[in-house]
């Protein structure tokens, strides 16, 4: 069983709401089971004068290889304020085993060419890669809404993938070519 510290500021826990933490801190070690402790923390922070009150949660998770603290934003319901830093817990735990089992994604370069054909009223284009294929993008594949700022000789970096018409761009990052500023 995780050694459970369960700390309470301000306010006074309910036998249900303990029960609650100690289970969703249990089931913390299905995402990483070197997890070697854990200590929750409730608070209630001084009461202003308009506002309600709202709960903080801080997780602190010890792993072999350091610590993980889990901060939220304070919420009205306490339920929902533990439920989202355990969310929070979980997601942390699941990358920190991902990272310690090297299975961290790693992305392949983006392709380099130049739009060869550019269509926009009707919302696509054609690029033509460094070894001469031609492959078709549209406006949806055009990274930050530069679909507007193509034209033909425009140089790219793309990524390919399977669309519904066959091998296509799948990512269209506009090269930026800075402008020589004269000087006065």
């Amino acid at each position: 069983m995780l050694p459970v510290q369960i700390t309470a500021r301000n306010i006074t826990l309910s036998p249900e709401t303990e029960a609650d933490i100690r289970e969703r801190a249990a089931a913390l070690r299905l995402y990483y089971d070197r997890l070697l402790g854990c200590r929750v923390t409730v608070e209630v922070p001084h009461r202003r004068r308009h506002s309600g009150v709202l709960h903080t949660v801080r997780i602190d998770l010890t792993v072999p290889q350091g610590e993980i603290v889990i901060r939220r934003r304070p919420h009205e319901e306490l339920r929902t304020a533990v439920q989202i830093a355990f969310n929070a817990a979980r997601r942390r735990l699941q990358d920190h085993a991902r990272r310690r089992r090297g299975a961290v994604k790693r992305h392949e370069p983006l392709a380099t060419g130049r739009v060869a054909e550019y269509y926009p009223l009707a919302g696509y284009g054609v690029i033509e890669t460094a070894d001469g294929r031609t492959l078709y993008f549209d406006r949806s594949s055009v990274a930050n809404g530069g679909f507007e700022r193509l034209d033909v000789g425009t140089e790219v970096r793309f990524g390919e993938g399977q669309g519904e018409r066959g091998t296509q761009a799948t990512l269209v990052i506009p090269q930026r070519h800075r402008q020589p500023q004269e000087r006065e």
